[in-house]
C-alpha cells in the first residue's frame, strides 16, 4: 500500500513538472492560434487520462472490505 502511494505521488510530481514545462514553452513556439489550441486540448486530455489512471491506482491499492 505504501509503495503504491509513493509511486503515485512521484508520478504526479513528474507529470506536474512536465505539464508546467510544456505550458511555459508553448507560448514561445510561433504557431497559429488553431494549432496552439489543438495542442493545448491534447495536453488537457492527456492530463485527464493520467489523473484517472492515478485515481484508479489509488482505488486498486486500497484494501477490500470483507462483507462476510
Amino acid at each position: 500500500m505504501i509503495e503504491a502511494l509513493i509511486t503515485l505521488v512521484v508520478m504526479l510530481i513528474v507529470v506536474g513538472v512536465i505539464w508546467w514545462a510544456i505550458t511555459q514553452l508553448l507560448p514561445l513556439l510561433p504557431l497559429p492560434e488553431p494549432f496552439h489550441r489543438i495542442i493545448y486540448v491534447i495536453l488537457v486530455v492527456v492530463l485527464v487520462l493520467v489523473v484517472v489512471y492515478v485515481i484508479l491506482g489509488l482505488l486498486g491499492a486500497a484494501p477490500r472490505a470483507r462483507l462476510w
